[in-house]
């Protein structure tokens, strides 16, 4: 029996898994967390590492004065690493959402 005849049913509504997806769960899982978590530290590492925006609140008041800088601010290091909590965030997003996914098909559905 060949393993696209062997499938399980995966919780997912229509889609079918196969069943050596559906035995890979659990290692797939264990990836997600361990991903999860070197993003999260990273994460927390980045935001720590980003000065301090006082500029922001009196901005409000006051109104912005555009200067070249801060039309230019995408270009320095704080801008690299405003992008970087960017990506960051979204990849623990993504990958939260699929390690739900994952549990969703290894039970069997909700």
């Amino acid at each position: 029996m060949s393993w696209l005849a062997t499938a399980y049913y995966a919780g997912f509504g229509a889609f079918i898994a196969p069943a050596w997806m559906v035995e890979s769960f659990p290692i797939i899982r264990i990836v997600l967390i361990a991903l999860i978590a070197l993003c999260s530290v990273a994460i927390v590492f980045t935001i720590l590492m980003q000065p301090s925006n006082q500029e922001g609140s009196l901005g409000a008041i006051g109104g912005d004065s555009d200067t070249y800088f801060s039309k230019n601010q995408e270009k320095t290091l704080e801008g690299a690493m405003k992008r970087l909590t960017i990506v960051l965030s979204i990849a623990i997003g993504a990958m939260s959402i699929l390690f739900f996914l994952t549990y969703i098909g290894y039970a069997g559905g909700i």
